[in-house]
């Protein structure tokens, strides 16, 4: 329930809530630095804090209305303490050149990161944050974002073995630029009664990747997703559930679902406003001339593969079909798929997927095709046009001695399921190869990610 603005002072009377910038407001919040509240308005500038003096909560809903600058950055703490050591933090975060790309406005830090912010900085924004029992729900101008539920046994690392539900307090802080704040509403719930539930619905984190990825501050993103048997909204339901971002790349080429400049503009348009990345996947080679550039850098980034080609004898070959690979020498049409990639390594994108695919009738002896020679004349194709390299789950490519190469070399890197239907599954196999080849959140390729 949201009641009116209680007068209340630190040494009595209840728990504040209801409008909690409202008359009065002073007296709720203990202000630290550069901060001010003004006629309603709590106006939060680099360095600042704004902790509410006095209350236990546990079951909420707490509402804000609130502006970032371009820099803006901070978060929202709670189930807090006075030192705000405890508890969880909200990102408040829309600055596209943060270095730490991966934690947009409404993120769960350490727990549930996004890499998309559904908001702009410089406009005015609804965020809602729900605690209902271990259920934690955040939603952005309506939108949920989050939907964690803290499971009864929950992976925390040392550092952040205290980021767990209790109760505490609320603290707003900026860390940079101006956090601006024209409404804080506050709801007390009723506890919980069937927890059991809950618990039953958490996802088990004692073997989850996810939440290790989350914990180490690693950019939990699959770079490499399709709407194939799922829709928009499945998929991003399924984001939420398994706390992983997902980049979204429609098949545009010549016979795939989008063929000209005006098909993917309805697209992007189709798109706005969704929590997920928007890439662009370039199909056979006449792409680069399908789509204009113009168009093409509306996309946060490109992708494409080499499994499109013309042979030597003029036929057209796409290796994952059988029919339409034609082999007379092995170790000649070896030699043929590495020119083909080296080629486009030429082409106008961004990331290289589907990396070093054999078809099938070759597969079996996939590292023994690829031999040091070749990898390292991909290898230096990729760096010296500045490409990313996919590490691709689908296919379980490419293998592990091609990956360190590749790190060695200095190659930035994204995780990509290319799934085929509406089970993703968790980046199995690029989280294996991570922690196999010691790749970092440094090493991983920082979309161009457009507001």
């Amino acid at each position: 329930m949201i009641l009116s603005t209680l007068l209340w002072t630190a040494c009595n009377g209840p728990k504040p809530s209801g409008d909690l910038l409202g008359e009065n407001a002073e007296v709720l919040w203990n202000l630290q630095g550069d901060a001010t509240i003004s006629d309603g308005f709590l106006t939060l500038n680099e360095g600042a804090t704004a902790l509410l003096k006095k209350g236990e909560y546990d079951n909420f809903e707490l509402t804000l209305t609130l502006r970032l600058t371009e820099t803006g950055k901070g978060f929202l703490a709670f189930h807090s303490d006075e030192a705000m050591t405890k508890g969880y933090r909200v990102a408040l975060d829309n600055d596209l050149t943060d270095e730490e790309w991966w934690t947009k406005t409404g993120s769960l830090l350490g727990v549930r990161n996004l890499t998309k912010s559904v908001v702009k900085s410089n406009e005015w924004f609804d965020m809602i944050l729900r605690v209902e029992g271990n259920a934690i729900t955040i939603l952005l101008n309506g939108t949920p974002v989050v939907e964690y539920i803290e499971p009864a046994t929950p992976y925390r690392t040392e550092e952040h073995a205290l980021q767990l539900l209790s109760n505490g307090t609320f603290a707003l802080k900026s860390e940079a630029g101006t956090i601006e704040v024209s409404a804080i509403s506050l709801a007390l719930l009723p506890a919980t009664t069937d927890l059991s539930t809950q618990l039953a619905d958490a996802i088990d984190e004692t073997d989850d990747q996810i939440i290790r990825l989350h914990q180490e501050n690693f950019p939990v993103l699959d770079y490499h997703v399709h709407l194939k048997g799922i829709s928009a909204d499945e998929a991003a339901a399924q984001s939420r559930r398994y706390g992983i971002n997902y980049a979204l790349a429609p098949n545009c080429g010549i016979g795939f679902p989008i063929t000209s400049n005006e098909e993917v503009l309805q697209y992007l348009k189709e798109m706005e406003g969704q929590p997920f990345i928007q890439a662009m996947q370039g199909e056979g080679r006449e792409w680069p001339e399908t789509f204009s550039k113009e168009v093409r850098d509306q996309f946060d980034y490109v992708f494409t593969d080499a499994l499109t080609f013309t042979d030597r004898k003029g036929r057209r070959t796409r290796l994952w079909i059988p029919e339409e690979v034609f082999i007379e020498d092995e170790e000649q049409y070896m030699d043929l798929i590495v020119e083909k990639i080296v080629v486009v390594m030429q082409e106008p994108m961004d990331v290289y997927v589907n990396p070093n695919f054999l078809p099938d009738v070759m597969n079996d002896r996939y590292d023994a095709f690829w031999t040091d020679e070749r990898m390292d004349r991909v290898i230096t194709a990729l760096k010296d046009a500045d490409k990313v390299l996919e590490i691709n789950h689908r296919y379980r490519i490419p293998n592990q001695a091609f990956i360190q190469k590749a790190k060695d070399a200095g190659l930035k890197f994204t995780f990509g399921t290319n799934n085929a239907d509406g089970d993703f599954g968790k980046m199995e196999y690029c989280i294996e190869m991570k922690e196999a080849c010691g790749i970092t959140a440094a090493d991983m390729y920082k979309p161009n990610i457009q507001e």
